[in-house]
């Protein structure tokens, strides 16, 4: 009913996105009341409400922190829950063109956000439109934007206490057919002193990796007064060794980004500098030799979590050490974990906390955790959008669980439900990040269908 109105949109969706992309809406969280989350989000934020009023739809911005697009009446709200603040991006990183300069080629748009979730966003609001102008409907339809996913969530946080929260909806930010299932997510760091024999650590440079990316790049800088250059091993094709100076070297390694809720996907470039730490140096204490035979490192199920798999139907516990860093002569740790919606998340943590049995110095600190996702797949919400996706496509497939997390689980009868295709590679935090230009435009009429289903 809605897939012509979608197709005349086409050209304007894919600007539209476009000029979002170009907005570097990475999220800085500030003290300043008028930009909460930084310039960058606050210009994305106030594009895409200014976007929604051109386009014949209430909006209203809560104080910077977050904002809606608004249609319909009544009591009942359906909600459509997404982002506009991204994960870093650098073009060095290897992007084959700038990050925040959206291209299209091959049909597909490339750029950071593109399909998560600036993207998917745009979507939504041009299925909404479709509706808009061509039916009526018995509820109110708000598509809800947040500026704060890719960190601490103070912008949902903020929009729950302050606005409607919906009886039901979705987060376009995951996977078709539907997401029934998402596993807890947890942040955890270590911090401990540690040294080198022989080498002052000047400094660890992760580039400002985010927790929820594997990370694809980290170097140490190292002083001594030894001859070590001549010393280390120089045949890593993942590892580059910088003779700075008579005293300094810097040692560099390489890895492939991806979301920590696929750590299989990337090559964790931390675990790959740690392992030449070890092969090459001496330290003062056991700590990072320990760490790395208990399975620190490991992204499925470190070993000592536990003696079996932590799996349930959910997938598999996974671990991603994000983040190392070198201050007042400790090694600072951080690490994402995706967990099974059967497993306690503060069991995970005690593990953590036994760690500091063995080292006096050890801290072990919570940084944060989002409890899991679960709905059932025979409810109404589950059946229905899986339905309309098979309908659509012509395919028989069921809901899904996922490691991902969405603003989904911010609310009651509300699970993620696209843009990433079945069987389609997931480039959510991936170098080169792009959305299929023909599946964002079906995704759009797959979102005009489940909207007015849930609206009508």
């Amino acid at each position: 009913m809605f897939d012509e109105l979608i197709e005349n949109s086409k050209e304007e969706m894919l600007h539209n996105i476009s000029e979002l992309i170009k907005i570097p809406s990475v999220s800085t969280e500030t003290i300043n009341p008028k930009i909460p989350f930084g310039e960058n989000c606050s210009k994305a934020l106030n594009y895409i409400l200014k976007l929604g009023e051109s386009l014949g739809f209430r909006t209203k911005n809560i104080d910077e922190y977050c904002g809606y697009i608004e249609f319909g009446e009544g009591d009942e709200l359906v909600g459509i829950i997404g982002h506009l603040d991204v994960v870093p991006a650098l073009e060095e990183d290897g992007w084959t063109t700038p990050p925040f300069a959206p291209c299209i080629r091959d049909g597909k748009l490339f750029g950071r956000g593109s399909i998560d979730d600036k993207g998917p966003v745009i979507s939504s609001l041009y299925a909404m439109k479709a509706i808009k102008d061509s039916t009526k409907v018995s509820k109110r339809v708000r598509l809800i934007v947040g500026l704060n996913e890719e960190k601490s969530w103070k912008c949902i946080n903020y929009y729950k206490q302050h606005e409607d929260c919906p009886t039901i909806g979705f987060s376009p930010d995951a996977d078709f057919p539907a997401i029934y299932a998402e596993k807890g997510i947890m942040s955890v760091e270590l911090k401990n002193t540690f040294s080198i024999k022989d080498c002052s650590i000047l400094e660890i440079d992760c580039k400002a990796n985010a927790i929820n990316v594997v990370p694809k790049y980290v170097s140490i800088t190292l002083k001594s007064n030894s001859d070590i250059f001549n010393k280390l091993n120089k045949t890593n094709s993942k590892i580059k060794i910088t003779e700075i100076d008579n005293s300094v070297i810097k040692i560099e390694a390489f890895g492939i980004s991806a979301h920590a809720a696929h750590p299989d996907l990337g090559d964790n470039s931390i675990k790959t500098l740690v392992e030449y730490l070890l092969d090459n140096f001496e330290f003062n204490s056991d700590y990072l030799k320990y760490l790395y035979e208990i399975g620190l490192f490991d992204i499925h199920s470190p070993k000592f979590l536990s003696e079996t798999k932590i799996e349930d139907e959910s997938g598999i516990l996974t671990s991603n050490v994000a983040i190392l860093d070198y201050k007042d002569n400790e090694l600072i740790i951080k690490i994402n974990l995706r967990v099974p919606i059967n497993t306690k998340l503060n069991d995970i943590f005690k593990k953590y906390c036994l760690l500091a049995k063995n080292f006096e110095s050890l801290k072990v600190s919570n940084l944060g955790t989002q409890e899991p996702l679960y709905v059932d797949k025979n409810t109404y919400l589950v059946k229905t959008l899986v339905d309309i996706f098979n309908k659509k496509t012509g395919q028989n497939l069921e809901a899904i669980a996922i490691g991902g997390g969405t603003y989904a689980r911010a609310f009651k009868n509300c699970i993620s439900y696209g843009l990433t295709m079945p069987g389609d590679k997931d480039m959510c935090h991936q170098v080169d990040e792009f959305v299929d230009i023909n599946k964002l435009i079906l995704s759009s009429k797959i979102y005009a269908e489940a909207i007015y289903e849930l609206a009508k």
